[in-house]
């Protein structure tokens, strides 16, 4: 495996008036292609920050961050727009669906920003509903689904455009124990496949999938375990 990623005394300080957050402390961070990682933490020790700023949602105060050895730094806003377009797929908690649209158009947008053709557009939206098991209800609202089968619709658009990482903020959050599990073997198989898959969870339960835990608290990462068997 080569390096994705590369953090280099990372700092993240919000500021509110006179009041300043250290979000985020001196981070020093190697992430290679392929791995499944889950990052831990409670509320508020920085690790939905670093999710931000892992896709280029946010930028750090000061320190290193590279992305298959682009410095992010040093990019502009079209720039960022692009890189997390192309290289990052996002799934959130609360699903983020366009709720007047049906699933398919819905799983096509990334692909619309990317410029693709409508038909191509179309045909990979398609494969990816009936890779998620939501083929045969393509016409659907997202109304008219469950939280799982939603979150399945989020992943398949978080594919659209084949981007190598996957970042997942609480996924099974609003989910029940039978659909959190079945998203999860969703997201091992897509590691399997080659995809770098980074989650922020707060379920032990979840974390156990991953290959590699990370842990935060008040903004400092003081844990970074491994499974037993799995190789740097």
């Amino acid at each position: 495996m080569s390096n994705l990623i590369s953090i280099k005394n990372l700092n993240k300080i919000y500021k509110t008036g006179k009041v300043e957050v250290h979000a985020l402390k001196n981070i020093n961070l190697e992430i290679e292609h392929g791995e499944f990682i889950a990052i831990m933490g409670q509320s508020g020790s920085g690790k939905s920050t670093l999710m931000n700023i892992l896709g280029c949602l946010d930028r750090p105060t000061s320190g290193e961050y590279f992305l298959e050895g682009i410095d992010i730094r040093k990019r502009s806003q079209d720039e960022l727009s692009f890189i997390r377009n192309k290289k990052i797929g996002f799934v959130f908690q609360a699903f983020n669906l366009i709720p007047r649209t049906n699933i398919l158009k819905n799983v096509e947008l990334p692909m619309i920003y990317a410029k693709v053709k409508s038909s191509q557009r179309t045909r990979r939206a398609l494969e990816l509903l009936e890779r998620v098991g939501l083929g045969a209800r393509m016409d659907h609202l997202p109304s008219e689904l469950s939280g799982g089968q939603k979150q399945r619709v989020a992943i398949a658009r978080a594919l659209a455009n084949n981007p190598p990482i996957i970042l997942a903020d609480e996924p099974t959050g609003n989910l029940d124990t039978h659909s959190s599990e079945e998203i999860m073997e969703i997201f091992t198989e897509l590691n399997r496949e080659g995809n770098s898959v980074i989650l922020v969870t707060h379920e032990p339960d979840i974390a156990k999938y991953a290959d590699r835990v990370i842990v935060f608290s008040d903004g400092l990462l003081i844990e970074d375990r491994r499974k037993e068997g799995v190789l740097k």
